[in-house]
């Protein structure tokens, strides 16, 4: 184990226990954020294509494929399929996220629905284009995260947050939009087949059946029927990515999948391999697979694709003349410039006072503000939406407004950004952060009584850790948490264990270890040389440091042998599960659990913004 004085590098991993929860909102971000500069590539590579050789660009995209089955098919051009078949995944996608937050986010608290679900409409009214309003409401929840994360840096991670809840639920009532507004006329007999369809669906899931095919051709079917219908076929992506349920692994089904793979080690025959195959897919949730799969095709080719297929426009100084002096561009531009930020910031502000503060967001006014500017980002469903509300030359004028808007929403967001950071450090933490009401995930408030508790007991930050002493990636972190409890004097931490059992052979008897060594008031010492002698954790070593650090030794002896200390150890274990926790280590910062890496330089960062936090709220 390295010196506590060392720096060091960050690292993230986790014993390999495979009680994986749900979907880090970190990972989710980067690749949105990473997707961001891929869309953008593609997004420019259509605007120098349209502006090099318009009728190649065009001739390319209308070029017409047909799929056939006997005397029955579909026909539509290259830029058609684009739109209503890939891009089905990316709603897929959209509806497989909406549903982890309903699942396991934010919004797994009912009432928290109603802030993103009010900040998420917006309202846009053309003077002889009303048709398009639709073109003007959905928020591109790439393009936003990625130029959030390069122009308002100074806003805190929460926001994003925020911001990609009020994404989903935008791109959702997008999509209604898109079903209601813009179909033509609808064919009830292939709708209600299609409707069927995906009732069959819900019942194989309801038969708790696993086999994707089933479920791709099942899905293939319904997005058929509801083209034929009339309705915009990715509706049928939507459906599918929201009945995706997210939920926490069960301890039975990780241990059951542990051994499975124990008996694959020992004997790696094809039988055993498919049984073990099983039980990991098993143990995970379906939104957690689907996302894992689908999430980076959506990001780095489907959207990309679809930006290359529709962000082209051939520009002359004649035609930006025009478009910025037609209804169409300025309507757009104005809906997502200012209607944006005002009906996000107004909304949000209007429920918070007719709650009475029942109903806050996560974050400080400032904030909100800074998530309204980059909200006016559209492009991806905005330019879905265009082409079904508008033709020719307006159809041009659309496209502008909607690329000049995104252009417009990052200035302001970069603006507002600067400027929040020239205000007085404690109005800027309460701008920034509020006094947000947050979930909390730790389901056990820290004890003091009963839990082990290192430094001051009335800190205003506590760091919770569930560990496991033979676990190697808790002996790494342990050089963190020390050089962390020596840069904040103001900081608690606290051990819980967590023995890996079916990972890790000595875990259970060394936790009962230090439970017998926290009953001669030794527990902080014996943590220590726990950690640092990882290697060495037989009964014969764990009697030799309570003689080394003074212990009345047939005691301590007695307790082990006994098991004094397990039901102790039982109880941490239960309020791990409760907390869902995945694995060993797993930090919580005052209740909040702690995503990501564990390096000395992000365990601080999150320590000051808890403080922070902490600050805001004595004040408020």
């Amino acid at each position: 184990m390295a010196d506590a004085g060392v720096s060091a590098t960050p690292f993230t991993g986790r014993t390999a226990w495979t009680r994986s929860l749900q979907t880090p909102l970190r990972s989710f971000l980067q690749t949105e954020t990473g997707g961001a500069a891929v869309l953008l590539a593609g997004a420019v590579a259509a605007l120098i294509w349209a502006n090099a050789d318009v009728s190649s660009y065009e001739r390319v995209w209308t070029t017409t494929l047909s799929v056939r089955v006997g005397g029955a098919g579909i026909s539509q051009t290259l830029r058609d399929w684009i739109d209503t078949g890939l891009m089905a995944f990316f709603f897929f996608v959209i509806g497989l996220e909406a549903r982890r937050e309903l699942d396991l986010g934010e919004l797994r608290e009912r009432r928290r629905v109603t802030l993103p679900v009010v900040a998420g409409l917006a309202f846009n009214a053309g003077r002889g284009s009303g048709h398009g309003w639709g073109t003007a409401m959905s928020t591109d929840t790439a393009f936003a995260l990625g130029l959030l994360a390069l122009v308002g840096s100074g806003f805190p991670q929460r926001l994003r947050a925020y911001l990609l809840t009020v994404a989903v639920v935008d791109d959702v009532v997008a999509l209604l939009v898109i079903a209601i507004a813009y179909s033509g006329s609808v064919s009830v007999m292939p709708l209600l087949v299609g409707l069927g369809l995906f009732g069959c669906i819900l019942l194989i899931r309801a038969a708790d059946f696993h086999f994707g095919p089933v479920y791709f051709l099942f899905g293939t079917a319904v997005w058929v029927a509801f083209f034929k219908a009339g309705v915009d076929p990715v509706v049928a992506g939507l459906m599918g990515g929201v009945i995706a349920l997210a939920y926490p692994a069960q301890r039975g089904d990780l241990e059951r999948a542990s051994d499975l793979f124990r008996l694959f080690r020992e004997q790696p025959t094809g039988d055993l391999a498919r049984s073990a195959r099983s039980a990991l897919r098993s143990a995970v949730s379906p939104n957690e697979r689907l996302q894992t799969l689908w999430h980076p095709w959506t990001s780095y080719v489907i959207v990309p694709v679809f930006a290359l297929a529709n962000a082209g426009v051939h520009l002359s100084g004649g035609f930006l003349g025009r478009a910025y002096s037609s209804p169409v561009t300025l309507g757009i531009l104005v809906g997502y410039v200012l209607g944006k930020p005002v009906g996000i910031l107004g909304s949000t502000w209007l429920a918070t006072r007719l709650s009475r503060g029942r109903l806050r967001p996560p974050v400080g006014w400032a904030s909100v503000a800074g998530g309204g500017t980059i909200a006016g980002i559209g492009f991806t469903v905005s330019l879905l939406i265009a082409p079904l509300a508008f033709h020719g030359v307006r159809l041009g004028e659309a496209k502008v407004g909607v690329l000049s808007a995104a252009l417009a929403a990052a200035l302001l967001t970069w603006l507002l950004s600067t400027a929040t950071k020239r205000l007085p450090r404690k109005l800027r933490i309460r701008w920034l952060l509020g006094t947000p009401d947050l979930i909390l995930d730790l389901a056990e408030p820290v004890d003091p009584e009963r839990d082990h508790i290192r430094g001051p007991v009335d800190a205003p930050v506590t760091v919770l850790e569930y560990g496991d002493f033979e676990c190697p990636y808790c002996g790494q972190a342990e050089a963190v948490v020390r050089e962390l409890l020596r840069d904040f004097g103001d900081v608690a931490y606290v051990w819980r264990n967590l023995p890996l059992n079916d990972v890790h052979p000595n875990a259970q008897q060394t936790a009962e270890a230090a439970e017998a060594a926290a009953e001669q008031g030794a527990f902080w010492e014996m943590h220590d040389l726990l950690l640092d002698h990882q290697d060495a954790l037989g009964f014969d070593d764990l009697v030799g440091y309570a003689e080394q650090l003074g212990l009345d030794v047939e005691r301590f002896e007695e307790d082990l042998r006994t098991r004094a200390g397990a039901r102790r150890v039982a109880e941490d274990v239960d309020s791990a599960d409760l907390s869902g926790v995945s694995g060993t280590p797993t930090f919580f910062v005052n209740g909040l659990r702690h995503y990501g890496a564990y390096d000395i330089a992000t365990l601080s960062g999150a320590v000051k913004a808890a403080r922070a936090r902490e600050a805001v709220r004595a004040t408020a």
